[in-house]
């Protein structure tokens, strides 16, 4: 099992920053890919972005160039750094870690609040 917690949601203005924290525990020898999903109100969840145990990366369309994805595999932990933040980046932000392990489900935090004011 691998426990996820979510920090550093919060309010901002439009074009403010935030800086998202996310630690795993449990079995982190386990994890491979970790990352940061969203779900805005009577929205799907989608994703945000993505990093490998490697550092491989990978972002949605809307959030590129303005947000960076980091791992910190010392400290089991995945950050995602916004800038440039837009009223529709409001959203609830669920940090995820996916097991190498064959067969495995994806793991979730509770997710943390963000929104953008305008």
């Amino acid at each position: 099992q691998v426990h996820l917690v979510e920090s550093g949601g919060g309010l901002v203005q439009a074009g403010g920053s935030l800086r998202l924290s996310c630690a795993a525990s449990g079995s982190i020898f386990t994890i491979d890919a970790m990352g940061w999903y969203r779900q805005a109100p009577g929205k799907q969840r989608v994703l945000v972005a993505t990093i490998t145990r490697g550092g491989d990366t990978n972002y949605a369309d809307s959030v590129k160039g303005r947000s960076t994805i980091s791992r910190d595999n010392v400290k089991n932990t995945v950050y995602l750094q916004m800038n440039s933040l837009k009223p529709e980046d409001t959203a609830v932000y669920y940090c995820t870690a996916v097991s190498e392990l064959p067969g495995s489900n994806p793991y979730w935090g509770q997710g943390t609040q963000v929104t953008v004011s305008s």
